[in-house]
């Protein structure tokens, strides 16, 4: 039995313990949680919980034997790496930091590899990405040409942003969409594709709300084998848009709306543009629906994946490790965006890092907050 403490109890932290309180879980047992914010605790105090104000005594506290952090986004590296230090299991809510630089601290924390740390990229149990993901290694659409992802659907009022000091502030979240909802997405496109080699990327700060951060994202990103990719992302578009397209050489591949639907070339595009006599002839297709349905265990899959790889060794379905592609390909686009001009990846991450401190302490923005109050989540999962 797997005694689990949650650090942060914001939204997503109450999501997690609900999970664990409607025994979504098995053979683990949530015994202590932690919020500097005493109001979030005061519910719980007749629960039989374990109630810290500071994570390193629940850390330490030898009641748990491992953690999810659910905190505000820097403290994913500090109190990611006390835990590891102190031998317990981590779990880390996206992005598992805030830079990449932040990233290599946290991951070369790591050592003693008996410990498990995963990362909750819930995204990876919707059967939807898991079919595209195996369509792509078996080469179902043969080499890739292009990919487009616009995922707009991340809608978020004032109302949110006002939630939190922390939120939506350079200092306090170190980006907008891209650190917050997007790294989702972006953990999808190098589960899918790798990772580019170069962007250019445009990200508008502050277009929709009263923020200082980024709520507007286009880029285009070029990959090793010529591939090229559009990625736009946004929490200021309703009723928005979830709309993945990738062209192969076999045919179009699109999923919209919970279906995918497979364009299957009869023939490959470059052997019908190579061999055919038609000057304005194209390949014929079949047109194939791929049956999938539901959205796969989510936050509690990802947990229980969690607990059988502690208990088991099973596979994780996130490790932590990959965390940092997402976090990388979000610096990047700021990045470009910030400079005016095309990054090529790897990334320096010391580079951005300096950048966002330089963009910390010139900052004269002024937070306006208010009373935040636990919400429903549901609508954010898509």
């Amino acid at each position: 039995m797997i005694r689990f403490g949650i650090i942060g109890m914001g939204n997503i932290g109450q999501h997690h313990k609900r999970i664990f309180q409607d025994k979504k879980v098995t053979r683990c047992e949530l015994t202590a949680v932690c919020d500097t914010n005493p109001e979030k605790l005061e519910h719980l105090k007749d629960s039989g919980l374990a109630l810290f104000a500071d994570s390193s005594q629940l850390i330490h506290s030898g009641m748990v034997d491992a953690v999810i952090i659910g905190t505000p986004h820097y403290s994913h590296t500090t109190i990611g790496i006390e835990a590891l230090n102190s031998g317990l299991h981590v779990l880390v809510e996206k992005p598992i930091s805030v830079h990449k630089a932040d990233c290599e601290r946290l991951l070369a924390a790591h050592k003693d590899k008996t410990r498990i740390f995963a990362a909750m990229f819930n995204l990876r149990t919707d059967p939807h990405y898991i079919q595209i993901k195996k369509m792509i290694r078996n080469g179902e659409l043969g080499p890739i040409q292009r990919m487009n992802w616009i995922i707009t659907e991340w809608f978020r009022t004032e109302a949110y942003y006002a939630s939190g000091g922390w939120r939506a502030t350079w200092k306090g979240e170190g980006g907008g969409v891209l650190l917050n909802q997007c790294p989702h997405i972006l953990d999808l496109m190098q589960w899918f594709f790798g990772m580019p080699q170069k962007i250019r990327a445009f990200c508008a700060l502050g277009k929709f709300h009263n923020i200082e951060v980024e709520d507007d994202v286009a880029a285009y990103m070029e990959y090793k084998n010529g591939a090229t990719g559009v990625f736009i992302g946004s929490t200021g578009e309703a009723p928005g848009t979830n709309r993945l397209e990738i062209a192969g050489d076999r045919g179009k591949l699109v999923c919209e709306n919970d279906i995918i639907t497979f364009i299957r070339n009869e023939i490959p595009t470059r052997e019908f543009c190579q061999t055919s006599n038609e000057a304005f002839g194209r390949p014929g297709v079949w047109n194939i629906e791929i049956p999938v349905q539901g959205k796969g265990g989510q936050h509690a899959e990802i947990i229980q994946n969690f607990v059988d790889a502690i208990l088991d060794g099973v596979p994780l379905i996130a490790p932590a490790e990959e965390g940092i592609h997402s976090v990388e390909l979000a610096n990047a686009m700021l990045q470009s965006s910030l400079t005016q001009s095309t990054v090529d990846l790897p990334l320096d991450g010391k580079t951005f890092e300096a950048m966002l401190h330089k963009l910390i302490a010139e900052s004269k923005f002024k937070k306006k907050t208010a009373d935040a109050k636990e919400q429903d989540m549901k609508k954010s999962f898509l």
